[in-house]
């Protein structure tokens, strides 16, 4: 290893958010790329809504009562929260700030909310849309869940076009057709936003110092 490569600059890690609407696939990505991407840290979000099966806190998400999310809120210690499909759902400030500050790469699944909150207050995320190849897949998917009722199902579906109607307002937009493609993209994106210019002179900043004054 030369010394230059040994002593990179901590660099501030991206923080990428990634927003879809229900059953279009999101949590089925952002898994498959934490296991191809295994540097980035996934935020655990802290939501009022019941466990699916098989869900665990702290793995998922942190199940809270909504008396303690409100309080939660007053104490200001969300960097994003809403309202979403009738669960609060939100982003511990400190838990982001302290992995981005150690250098690593934080990812959030999130609604177009609480994206928009994330774009204000740190503008240099990186923000991913995921939409559904069809309606009637986006359909498919929600019931073939199994574990909504069909109240929860229609709300989603209704709901799905308010949310689609924000994907203009994000960096990248995916169509999760065909998973492995979507798969690709993501990462793609990820790759990318590492090799940008301004990061990659911040991490190799004594080595572009070498290669401009060795004779």
């Amino acid at each position: 290893m030369s010394a230059h490569t040994a002593n990179k600059e901590r660099v501030e890690g991206t923080l990428f958010i990634v927003a879809a609407p229900s059953g279009a696939g999101k949590s089925t990505l952002v898994n498959a790329l934490l296991e191809r991407e295994p540097d980035i840290s996934l935020s655990i979000s802290h939501t009022t809504r019941p466990p699916r099966p098989g869900e665990q806190y702290g793995r998922h998400y942190y199940f809270v009562e909504r008396a303690d999310f409100e309080r939660e809120v007053a104490e200001g210690i969300f960097l994003e929260h809403a309202e979403v499909h009738g669960n609060f759902y939100g982003t511990s400030r400190n838990t982001v700030q302290g992995l981005l500050e150690q250098g690593r790469d934080v990812l959030l699944e999130i609604d177009w909310q609480g994206a928009a909150q994330i774009r204000k207050a740190k503008p240099d995320c990186v923000s991913v849309f995921i939409l559904p190849p069809s309606r009637p897949e986006l359909e498919r998917r929600l019931r073939g869940r199994g574990s909504d009722s069909e109240e929860v199902i229609e709300r989603r579906l209704r709901n799905s076009r308010g949310e689609i109607a924000h994907a203009h307002e994000f960096d990248y937009i995916i169509v999760n057709d065909r998973f492995e493609d979507a798969l690709d993209g993501l990462q793609a994106i990820v790759r990318a936003v590492r090799l940008r210019t301004e990061l990659q002179c911040q991490r190799h900043e004594s080595l572009i110092r070498e290669l401009l004054t060795a004779t």
